[in-house]
């Protein structure tokens, strides 16, 4: 069973759990019937699951080839109503539908395939197939996953090939286009981009992640602007969004004319106190300056009174904060520009591990039909928080002196 470059750094990966996003016609199906054969035949008595979104599909897409690319030595048992194969070695391979996650309870698992998890509950994986693979796990045995399909939006399919991309331990993280996969002469990838809107063809042959329709902030792209980068000690900006659940900043550093973004402070059920105890924990005597929501000069605590103005204040933080607050429009407009400017440079950039902040630049779009933010999802926190201090530093309409931080005492 001859596998294509691609497909061959698939097969060799080791890590534990592998998110493979890939083009029409790059060969899924028949990539995940040889890591289905080879991880049943490896060892005695393993169980192999193939997992589609429905359980029709499951047997449309992969049965057939299934059986076809079985040595028939091998097999000692078949059930196509169950579409289940038993092998002489005990083994036992399983092609399964999603639709249903109660049903796939209950069974300890060593390897699964995920093919087009986009189409899946996210349970399905989280609540069900994921504890499946905990009970053999051992030193000796350790039982994989791998999730492979084409991309629709950014959804739980995402979130698991992001692990991949940024590192996370136990996941990698893979992305194939159809001419990638070798099997779709380019002549026929060039018609059906003539035939298609932009947005269908980058998503079905070029396996990309297209952005929400209605995202506000456009002009973020993962690859580009998001990368590691290296605190070099000097004065922290931070940008705070004051709300209980949660409590939200962004930690940044300017370099010249660019903001880089190095850390995230996310804290639940929280107050302002709480907040400027997490920052002097993790930068003791730091210089830092706070760029807050402007209603800070009027909210108070109901700890005596206090603004969280003036409790930023007292905790030796200097402090920006504009006297009301800038139209929405111009601050979501001020983080685009610093997020790619129209001469296509890009001077706002995120370390990895602001997950939260990263998240949240993807996915918070403009309320069906207005244009005003959506603020029921929950992105809206973190990215406030970068608003307040990008609109401060490079506004729209510039009404600051933003040279030096001053300190109101």
């Amino acid at each position: 069973m001859r596998l294509t470059k691609p497909q061959s750094k698939i097969f060799l990966d080791e890590t534990r759990f592998r998110v493979v996003v890939a083009g029409r016609r790059f060969g899924k199906t028949f990539l995940s019937t040889v890591e289905l054969i080879t991880n049943a035949i490896k060892d005695r008595d393993r169980m192999c699951w193939y997992v589609a979104p429905t359980y029709k599909a499951a047997k449309e897409i992969a049965w057939d080839m299934l059986i076809g690319s079985l040595p028939r030595e091998y097999i000692r048992r078949t059930n196509e109503t169950s579409l289940t194969v038993d092998l002489i070695n005990g083994s036992t391979i399983s092609l399964k539908g999603g639709e249903k996650p109660d049903n796939l309870r209950g069974r300890s698992l060593d390897f699964v395939v995920l093919d087009e998890f986009s189409d899946m509950r996210p349970e399905v994986w989280s609540e069900v197939i994921r504890p499946s693979l905990s009970d053999r796990n051992t030193e000796g045995n350790k039982t994989r996953a791998l999730f492979i399909g084409t991309p629709k939006g950014r959804n739980h399919f995402y979130d698991l090939w992001t692990r991949g991309v940024d590192g996370i331990s136990d996941w990698s993280g893979f992305q194939f286009t159809t001419i990638d996969g070798g099997n779709v002469e380019p002549q026929e990838v060039e018609s059906a981009k003539r035939d298609l809107d932009e947005r269908t063809f980058n998503q079905e042959y070029n396996a990309q992640f297209v952005n929400y329709s209605g995202i506000i902030y456009y002009n973020f792209e993962r690859d580009q602007s998001v990368n590691k980068q290296v605190d070099d000690g000097s004065m922290l900006h931070i940008g705070m969004d004051f709300n209980l659940d949660p409590m939200s900043a962004v930690v940044s550093i300017r370099d010249k004319s660019d903001i880089r973004v190095i850390d995230e402070i996310v804290i639940y059920s929280s107050n302002t106190d709480e907040m400027v105890d997490e920052i002097k924990t993790r930068y003791p005597a730091r210089p830092i300056c706070i760029y807050p929501d402007p209603a800070a000069r009027q909210r108070k605590t109901s700890a005596g009174g206090r603004t969280d103005l003036s409790i930023l204040q007292n905790a030796g933080f200097s402090v920006k904060c504009r006297e009301r607050h800038t139209t929405v429009r111009d601050r979501i407009n001020a983080v685009n520009s610093r997020l790619m400017s129209a001469d296509g440079k890009r001077h706002l950039i995120f370390d990895p591990k602001c997950k939260q902040t990263i998240k949240s630049l993807e996915r918070q779009t403009y309320k069906e039909g207005t244009n005003q933010p959506d603020k029921d999802s929950g992105y809206d926190h973190m990215n406030d928080a970068l608003g307040y201090l990008v609109d401060f530093l490079y506004p729209i309409k510039r009404q600051y002196d933003i040279e030096q931080p001053i300190r109101w005492t």
